[in-house]
């Protein structure tokens, strides 16, 4: 599984211009099956995707093409890392959140 941390690099008008543009990215990748979650951070300076695939190149190749990366609007930090425990009831605090 797969961190994908964005950071924002320009201002917040250019990005929210580019919003819809990355709204498509997202649910392209969430049809895929390849994105899990994701969300703004909190301060509003990026945004953080869970995901999941074969290997980093994988989700390098994805992230190049995302909008706010391929205009320059923000830069990633990608963690991999091996799930080994989950919440018995995810769903629900997942919805509570």
């Amino acid at each position: 599984m797969f961190i994908i941390e964005l950071i924002y690099k320009a201002d917040l008008k250019d990005v929210d211009a580019c919003m819809p543009a990355h709204m498509s990215f997202l649910r392209k990748h969430y049809a895929a099956g390849t994105f899990l979650l994701s969300g703004r951070k909190i301060p509003r300076d990026g945004g953080i995707i869970l995901a999941i695939a074969k290997d980093l190149p994988s989700i390098e190749a994805i992230v190049k093409d995302d909008p706010f990366v391929a205009r320059a609007l923000a830069d990633y930090r990608i963690i991999e890392f091996r799930v080994s425990q989950k919440a018995d009831d995810l769903q629900a605090l997942i919805d509570r959140a």
